[in-house]
C-alpha cells in the first residue's frame, strides 16, 4: 500500500479517503440580561448529541494535495457512494486507487456492487489499527484547525458551508504529499574564523 504512495502505477490517481465525525451543532447560551416582560432569559441545557449529527466525508489526491470534501447526514453505504462519484467526478481520467479503512460501508455488499458498475475505482483497505498509513489523517488536522476549531453550529447547514469554505482555501495552498520524513535542511555556518598561531 505504502507503494502507492511512493510509485504510484502510470494512468492512476491516488486517493486517500476517509469521514471525520460525527460533528455536532451546538445551542448557543442565552444573551445576558432580561426579557422585555422583566423576566430572566433561560436556556436548556442539552447534554445529548441529538439527531443533527454530521458527518465529512474527505479524499485527498495525494499527487498534487487537492481535496474532495462532502457532508452527510449518516456514515452509510448509500452517502459512500455519493461521495466515491463526487471523487470520480473530479478525477475524470484513469484508475482511482482509493486508500481508505475497513470500515462496513466501505465493504458493504451494496459498495461492491456499486463498484462494479464503476470498474475505474479500486479499493485498498489499511491493515486494522494503522490508520497512520492513511494520509488524509493529517489533512484533517489542517481541517479541524481551518474549519472546526473554537467554532459552534446551529445546524448541519453551517457545517456543510463551513467544510466547503476550509476545503477551499486548503485547496489554495495545496502542495503534493510526500511519504515519509523530508530530508533536513543543511546546515550553513554564518561565520568563519580562522585561527593563526
Amino acid at each position: 500500500m505504502v507503494g502507492l504512495y511512493t510509485d504510484p502505477p502510470l494512468d492512476a490517481t491516488v486517493i486517500c479517503a476517509d469521514e471525520l465525525g460525527p460533528v455536532i451543532p451546538r445551542a448557543f447560551p442565552p444573551a445576558p440580561g432580561w426579557s422585555p416582560d422583566g423576566h430572566r432569559i433561560k436556556n436548556e441545557l442539552d447534554y445529548s448529541r441529538g439527531p443533527e449529527k454530521t458527518w465529512v466525508y474527505g479524499g485527498l489526491r495525494v499527487r498534487d494535495g487537492i481535496e474532495v470534501t462532502t457532508t452527510a447526514a449518516s456514515r452509510n453505504s448509500v452517502n459512500y457512494q455519493h461521495f466515491l462519484l463526487k471523487i470520480e467526478d473530479a478525477n475524470p481520467s484513469g484508475t482511482i486507487w482509493i486508500v481508505t479503512d475497513n470500515l462496513s460501508s466501505h465493504n458493504s455488499k451494496s459498495t461492491r456492487e456499486w463498484l462494479e458498475d464503476h470498474p475505474r475505482i479500486q479499493h485498498v483497505f489499511i491493515p486494522v489499527g494503522a490508520c497512520w498509513l492513511n494520509l488524509q489523517e493529517g489533512w484533517w488536522r489542517l481541517f479541524r484547525k481551518a474549519a472546526l476549531a473554537d467554532r459552534s453550529f446551529c445546524g448541519p447547514d453551517d457545517i456543510a458551508e463551513v467544510t466547503t469554505a476550509a476545503t477551499a482555501q486548503l485547496n489554495a495552498r495545496a502542495k503534493p504529499w510526500i511519504w515519509g520524513r523530508p530530508t533536513p535542511p543543511t546546515r550553513i555556518l554564518r561565520r568563519r574564523f580562522e585561527y593563526r598561531l
